[in-house]
C-alpha cells in the first residue's frame, strides 16, 4: 500500500528513500568494467584498488645528461686538485633516463666534468671522450633514479573509490596496467512533462513555457559521473505518463519524472508512480522544492508491471531552481552510491548575513547567495528567493541553509555558507549594494576583463547606505532627492553615514517617467494621470530612490498618495517593474527608459535626476577598486552607457564631493 507523507521533515524523506532501496539492493555499486586506460578514463570511479604490477622505474636509471661513476673515485677532487677517471672503466657516458651500468652509484652531470682526449687535451665531442677530469666528489646515488623510486611491484597506487583525474592514468600505466576496473555508469532517463512546455528554440506564444529544466537536470546528472538522456516532452496526460515511464523503467536506472507547472502535474506524476510501483514519499518540508515526490517502478526488461525489477523514480518539482537543487539534495549521493564515491560535500565557510531572511518555521530553507569580503569580514548576501528563478543559481556563490524550526537570520546574523565557488574568487569581488541601475551590469561585464566580479544587490538607495554604515559594502549606488534642497544624496549621507569619511561621484544622469503598455491603450501622458481609477500603478520599494523621487513631485503636485490605486504595491528594481506592466499585473509604474524598452513598453519621460555612487575614503586608494576607478572614467566604458536610451554621462567619474 502506497504511503503519502506530506511534507514530511528533510532527513525522514532521505532516510525513507535509501532504506527502500538499501532494501531491495540498490544502495551499492550498481555494476563493474573493465576499460582501457586512455583519455576518457578520466572522472570514472575506481571499484578496486590498483596495486603495482612493475617498479617504477624498474631499473637504476640516470636522471641527467652525464657520466656515470664509481662515487669511491671521486673522494678528494677539488678545484685544485681534480681527478681524472678514464672512460669505461672509471666514467661512462649516459642519457636522461639510460640504466646505470653494473657497479657504477652516481651520475655527475655533464656540466660538471671537462672532457679530455687521449692527451688530455679538450675533447672535440664532450660525450665521447677519452677521460674526464672532476673538480668535486660526489656522494653514492647521486643523480640516479633508483628502482622503485615511484613505485615498487605490489606498492597501493590509487585506492578503490578514487575518481580518476588526468595524472592518475599516467601512475596507472607507469606502475604497468593498460586496462582498470571501474563502477559502471548510472543511466538516468529525465521525462519533462507538461501540456503547457515547447521545445528551446520554438517561437513563444502567450502560455508556453520553454522546456529547459531536461537540459539543466542532464547536465547536472552527467557532472555527477552518470549518463542521462532526455526524453522528449510528454503532455499532462496519465496514460502518456505512465506508458513513457514504463518505457524508461525498462533501460534506466533512475527516472527523473519532471513535472509541468499547470494544475494537476504534481497529481499525475504521483498517480503514475503510485499505479507502476510505490509512492513513498508526497511533499518534502524544504524550500525550494516542497512537491518532491520520491517512489520506485516495479517492472520487468519487458515494460511488464510487477515484476522483480525496481527502479527508482524521483518527481521532480517544475520550477527550475526547486528542480535543480531536487537533484543536488536527492539524486546526487544516489550516484555517489551507485558508482562507489563519497557523496558530493561542499566547502564551508562562516559569513555575515546582509539582510533579514524570513523563513518558513517547518522547513529546510535554501538561500542563495553571493559573497564579498569587505574589510574583514565575509558578507553573504541573499538572492532571489523564487523558486523559478533560475538567475539566482547562476549568481550564487553559495548556500545558506536555515534549519526547520528556525524562523530566519537577522541581518549581521554569523551563517555557514555552502560554497559553488572559489574563494579566490570571491577574494576579487566588489560588493555594490543599493540602488538599482541597468548600468550596473554593464560595469559587471567590463571589470570581468579586469579579473574583477561585480556584485550588486538591490535593496534601494536608503538601503545601501545603511550598507555602508554597516561596512557591508565597498560602494553603493544612491539617487535620493532631498525635498528641502532638491539637491541629490548628500543630505542623506550626512544623515545616514556621521563620521564615515565619504566620496560622492556621480555616475550617470539618466531620465526617469512613467512605463506604460504598447501603444499606450489608457492615453496616460502625465503623472497625475496616475490617480485615474481605471489605472493600476505599480510602485518601488520604501527607501528607493525612485520612490523617494515620486513622492516629492507628488507632493510638489498637491497629489495624495491614498488616491492611487497600487502605490503599496512594490518591485525592487526597474526590470521589476517593466515586467508587472507587461504581464498585465499593472498599467504603469515609475521607471527608466532603458527598463521600458526591454520588455518592449512605451515610456513617457517626466524628471531627470541624477544616479551617484557612494564610495567610503578607505577604498578609493585600494587595490581591489583600482579597475573600477579606471573604467568609469575610460572612454571605452562611457559609450556603452550612451548607448542606452535616457543615459548622459558627461559627468560620469567626476568628484561631486568629500563628506565628513
Amino acid at each position: 500500500m502506497s504511503v503519502y507523507l506530506k511534507d514530511i521533515p528533510l532527513e525522514q524523506a532521505k532516510t525513507t528513500f535509501s532504506d527502500t532501496l538499501r532494501e531491495v539492493g540498490l544502495w551499492d555499486v550498481l555494476g563493474t568494467e573493465m576499460i582501457l586506460l586512455d583519455e576518457n578514463s578520466v572522472g570514472r570511479v575506481l571499484t578496486e584498488p590498483v596495486w603495482a604490477k612493475i617498479s617504477s622505474p624498474h631499473y637504476h636509471a640516470s636522471a641527467m645528461d652525464g657520466f656515470a661513476v664509481h662515487s669511491t673515485e671521486t673522494i678528494g677532487a677539488q678545484p685544485s686538485t681534480p681527478i681524472i677517471l678514464k672512460i669505461d672503466s672509471s666514467a661512462r657516458y649516459l642519457d636522461t633516463g639510460d640504466p646505470l651500468p653494473d657497479g657504477f652509484d652516481a651520475v655527475i652531470p655533464i656540466e660538471n666534468t671537462e672532457a679530455l682526449d687521449s692527451k688530455n687535451n679538450q675533447a672535440q665531442d664532450i660525450r665521447k671522450p677519452a677521460s674526464i677530469r672532476v673538480r668535486a666528489s660526489v656522494a653514492p646515488w647521486s643523480h640516479v633514479r633508483p628502482l622503485g623510486e615511484d613505485f615498487i611491484a605490489t606498492q597501493l597506487v590509487l585506492p578503490a573509490g578514487h575518481i580518476l583525474r588526468p595524472f592518475d592514468l599516467g601512475a596507472i600505466a607507469a606502475s604497468g596496467h593498460a586496462t582498470v576496473r571501474v563502477s559502471r555508469k548510472p543511466k538516468v532517463a529525465i521525462l519533462p512533462t507538461g501540456s503547457e512546455l515547447v521545445p528551446i528554440g520554438s517561437e513563444l506564444k502567450i502560455g508556453d513555457i520553454l522546456e529547459y529544466n531536461s537540459l539543466v537536470l542532464a547536465a547536472q546528472v552527467n557532472a555527477m559521473g552518470a549518463e542521462a538522456k532526455r526524453f522528449s516532452i510528454t503532455r499532462d496526460n496519465f496514460e502518456e505518463i505512465c506508458l513513457r515511464t514504463i518505457e524508461a523503467a525498462k533501460d534506466f536506472d533512475l527516472i527523473l519524472l519532471n513535472a509541468g507547472s499547470s494544475a494537476g502535474a504534481e497529481d499525475f506524476s504521483s498517480r503514475a508512480i503510485e499505479q507502476l510501483g510505490q509512492l513513498l514519499v508526497h511533499g518534502v518540508a524544504v524550500r525550494p522544492g516542497h512537491p518532491v515526490i520520491l517512489g520506485t517502478i516495479h517492472c520487468g526488461q519487458n515494460g511488464e508491471i510487477g515484476t522483480d525489477r525496481v527502479v527508482p523514480i524521483v518527481g521532480v518539482p517544475g520550477y527550475p531552481v526547486s528542480a535543480a537543487l531536487t537533484v543536488e539534495i536527492f539524486v546526487e549521493p544516489i550516484i555517489a552510491r551507485w558508482l562507489g564515491r563519497p557523496a558530493l560535500e561542499l566547502p564551508i565557510v562562516r559569513a555575515n548575513i546582509t539582510r533579514k531572511i524570513v523563513s518558513p518555521p517547518g522547513d529546510d530553507d535554501y538561500v542563495r547567495v553571493v559573497m564579498g569580503r569587505v574589510d574583514d569580514k565575509l558578507l553573504a548576501a541573499p538572492l532571489s528567493r523564487g523558486a523559478g528563478v533560475i538567475s539566482s543559481l547562476v549568481k550564487a556563490d553559495g548556500l545558506v541553509i536555515v534549519p526547520r524550526g528556525e524562523q530566519g537570520v537577522e541581518s549581521g546574523q554569523p551563517v555557514t555558507v555552502n560554497m559553488y565557488r572559489s574563494m579566490s574568487e570571491v577574494e576579487k569581488t566588489i560588493f555594490c549594494i543599493g540602488s538599482h541601475d541597468m548600468t550596473l551590469d554593464l560595469l559587471s561585464q567590463s571589470l570581468a576583463k579586469h579579473k574583477r566580479r561585480f556584485v550588486s544587490s538591490n535593496v534601494g538607495s536608503q538601503g545601501g547606505l545603511l550598507a555602508i554604515a554597516r561596512h557591508d559594502a565597498h560602494l553603493a549606488g544612491s539617487h535620493l532627492l532631498d525635498s528641502e534642497t532638491g539637491e541629490f544624496n548628500v543630505a542623506y549621507i550626512q544623515q545616514y553615514l556621521p563620521g564615515i569619511p565619504i566620496r560622492l561621484i556621480a555616475f550617470v544622469r539618466r531620465d526617469q517617467g512613467l512605463m506604460v503598455k504598447k501603444g499606450n491603450p489608457l492615453k496616460i501622458k502625465q503623472l497625475g494621470d496616475i490617480m485615474r481609477k481605471d489605472v493600476k500603478f505599480i510602485n518601488r520599494q520604501r527607501g528607493s530612490g525612485t520612490r523617494v523621487l515620486l513622492d516629492y513631485h507628488l507632493k510638489q503636485d498637491g497629489l495624495a498618495t491614498e488616491s492611487i490605486r497600487g502605490y503599496d504595491e512594490e518591485e525592487y528594481t526597474h526590470l521589476g517593474i517593466a515586467a508587472a506592466i507587461s504581464s498585465g499585473r499593472a498599467d504603469t509604474g515609475l521607471g527608466i527608459p532603458a527598463a521600458a524598452i526591454a520588455l518592449d513598453l512605451d515610456f513617457i519621460p517626466l524628471f531627470t535626476e541624477r544616479y551617484d555612487l557612494v564610495v567610503p575614503h578607505q577604498y578609493i586608494n585600494s587595490v581591489l577598486l583600482e579597475p573600477f576607478f579606471d573604467v568609469i572614467n575610460g572612454v571605452e566604458f562611457k559609450n556603452s552607457v550612451s548607448a542606452l536610451p535616457g543615459y548622459d554621462v558627461v559627468e560620469m567619474g567626476k568628484v561631486i564631493a568629500d563628506i565628513n
